[in-house]
């Protein structure tokens, strides 16, 4: 599904840094995310996970620092126009429009559709009705792979919190993008929709598209993710497999020392 522009980090970011009227939330990180891997980004409470995750998805922009995907600069833009390039992200809490069908939800994700150009309507309405058609057939296409074609003439609003997730997941899919960042997709989802929401991680990560997950869940990073980063205090403390993630002491300190506080 997903095209790769070459060999080297699908991102890389350089000295990342936020504030928010005080000390920095973000103070000087780097990494680089490897093409084709599923990186996991843990870290107690207050270590500044959910802002470093917001930077990279350019919903919010940094102080100081730059980041690339593909080479190519995207510190600086709107989330719009990141989503464009191929970096797709999903919210720890879907808000789908919830009188609007499963399908029009999907639907609505493609970006420049002819459609939403009024005259566009009067002057090409062959265009406009193919274009409709095809974004129709991509947005089914990828209802059935999450488990939802069944449901695509239901409201949204009758999807459970873990359906929402994979809605949510169809939406970003239509883009095809070439990483997307999952925040915390495990969150508030019985284990039948879990196991299923992970499975199609590792589908779509077989057919070429690189992930960056914040989790709380940490059997869910152990099975998924490798590497996985550990932030503590604003800064990330390392990198490494889930087992030495685990066995390493600055991360037991920092779990105990944060949350104990």
């Amino acid at each position: 599904m997903a095209e790769g522009g070459g060999a080297g980090p699908i991102l890389v970011a350089e000295g990342l840094a936020k504030a928010f009227g005080g000390p920095r939330v973000v103070d000087g990180v780097s990494f680089a995310l490897q093409r084709g891997a599923i990186t996991g980004l843990i870290g107690p409470n207050g270590a500044g996970k959910t802002t470093l995750f917001n930077l990279v998805a350019a919903s919010l922009r940094p102080d100081a620092g730059a980041l690339h995907l593909d080479g190519a600069p995207i510190h600086g833009l709107r989330p719009d126009q990141v989503f464009g390039l191929g970096l797709g992200r999903t919210f720890q809490i879907p808000r789908p429009f919830p009188a609007m069908t499963v399908l029009e939800n999907v639907m609505l994700a493609p970006q420049h559709q002819q459609g939403e150009r009024f005259w566009a309507n009067w002057i090409r309405p062959g265009a406009v009705a193919a274009e409709e058609k095809r974004n129709r057939a991509r947005a089914m296409h990828w209802l059935d792979f999450v488990g939802l074609a069944r449901l695509a003439q239901e409201p949204a609003r009758v999807l459970s919190g873990g359906q929402r997730k994979l809605l949510e997941l169809a939406r970003v899919l239509v883009a095809e993008p070439r990483l997307i960042l999952l925040d915390e997709p495990g969150a508030g989802v019985a284990p039948p929709l879990l196991e299923i929401i992970m499975q199609k991680i590792v589908a779509l990560n077989q057919a070429g598209t690189s992930f960056l997950i914040v989790e709380h869940n940490m059997d869910l990073i152990a099975a998924l993710c490798r590497p996985v980063m550990v932030m503590a205090q604003g800064r990330l403390l390392m990198q490494g497999t889930p087992d030495e993630v685990r066995g390493d002491t600055r991360v037991i300190e920092a779990y105990l020392g944060i949350e104990a506080a």
